[in-house]
């Protein structure tokens, strides 16, 4: 599924045919704290609340969530060369929730033992080792012996999928993954589609390789953009000019998915990605969302145009269409790709690759030095 040699523009159709029969897939690959913690909770409470899910099945996600994270942030490399991966995924009423975390490659053997016993207890005697352990108190240096994944194993009700991946002589990543069933179908999920450890370390590579720092794909609405905008300033606490550039832009960019991108009729909001990636010392903001065919014409034509002025003809370009509503139609551009282009100082960059005879996939991206 994923090519480990696309391109930004090809890696947003990518990631986004990836994931485009979920109705959620976030992912936030970094440095995890509290308050990102607390974010991503509340960006999955957003997206199941719009999407009707049932108060049951929203407990148990949201109790294997607050595990996985704390598993994160109680492995996590603060040194920053090392970042922790958290995704969530719903597709077809299973949730999937995978983490990706540093370990001691002296602590693999007795983790791989205490997996391989979860895997092979059914419910009531995963049960009642939970209690065993938690009365005998085995304690490791950063947490529990183990609870947290002995929880999410119950919680989940399915077995639990796991691979490490070795760095160097010192330290592995340690993939953990699961699945939340439908309130409805409590036997436990055997589909091997379902449980896709391989595919999830190929993305996981592919984004420390492209040095992707967060991927939100499914329905873009109010409410989600303003916990995005939230996770990325938290992410960014610190950097001053360059974190409000950024942050300006990503509205700007959402935006335009919330007002512009093919909506879906079924639910509140319009299918499509963001992501941001660094390369060098530059950050790249990218967008990915449907466009009508008859619409692509008009788009180039602005886009072009304002990639065409310098910065004063920007400038005056930006008051005319701002104040003046005779713009000729031929060169007429929205505002919002005016700013864009006035803010980054760098040309836009676009692609569009036909999906049918109706629509495209329009890719935008945009570079902050």
């Amino acid at each position: 599924m994923f090519n480990n040699k696309a391109n930004e523009k090809a890696l947003a159709l990518e990631l986004y045919d990836s994931f485009k029969d979920a109705d959620l897939s976030y992912i936030y690959h970094g440095q995890f704290s509290q308050t990102i913690t607390d974010l991503i909770i509340m960006l999955a409470e957003t997206s199941m609340d719009r999407i009707g899910e049932s108060a049951k099945i929203k407990k148990r996600v949201f109790s294997i969530m607050v595990e996985s994270l704390q598993n994160i942030t109680r492995h996590q490399d603060n040194t920053g060369e090392y970042q922790g991966f958290f995704a969530i995924e719903q597709k077809d009423g299973y949730y999937f929730v995978t983490t990706v975390n540093l370990i001691y490659n002296e602590n693999i053997e007795h983790l791989d033992g205490l997996l391989k016993k979860i895997q092979s207890l059914p419910s009531e005697e995963l049960k009642q080792y939970y209690k065993t352990v938690l009365i005998e108190n085995e304690i490791s240096s950063k947490g529990g012996a183990g609870l947290g994944l002995i929880e999410i194993a119950r919680k989940s009700n399915n077995k639990v999928s796991y691979h490490f991946h070795r760095i160097n002589d010192e330290c592995s990543y340690f993939y953990f993954h699961t699945c939340i069933s439908p309130i409805n179908e409590e036997d436990e999920v055997n589909d091997t589609e379902l449980v896709r450890i391989d595919n999830i370390f190929l993305l996981h590579q592919l984004l420390k390789k492209q040095n992707v720092q967060i991927i939100f794909n499914g329905l873009f609405n109010q409410e989600n953009l303003i916990n995005l905008l939230n996770i990325i300033e938290n992410q960014m606490a610190g950097m001053g000019h360059l974190k409000r550039v950024v942050f300006n832009l990503m509205v700007e960019m959402l935006q335009n998915i919330v007002k512009h991108g093919i909506k879906n009729e079924a639910r509140i909001g319009n299918p499509g990605i963001f992501f941001i990636n660094r390369q060098n010392k530059s950050h790249i903001l990218n967008t990915g969302n449907y466009v009508y065919n008859n619409q692509i014409d008009n788009l180039k034509i602005k886009i072009e145009h304002v990639n065409s002025l310098n910065h004063q003809e920007l400038n005056d370009f930006y008051n005319k269409c701002l104040f003046n509503f005779q713009v000729d139609n031929s060169k007429e551009s929205g505002l919002g790709l005016i700013e864009l282009r006035m803010k980054c100082n760098n040309q836009l960059k676009y692609a569009f690759q036909t999906i049918d005879d109706e629509k495209s996939f329009f890719t935008l991206q945009v570079q902050v030095d």
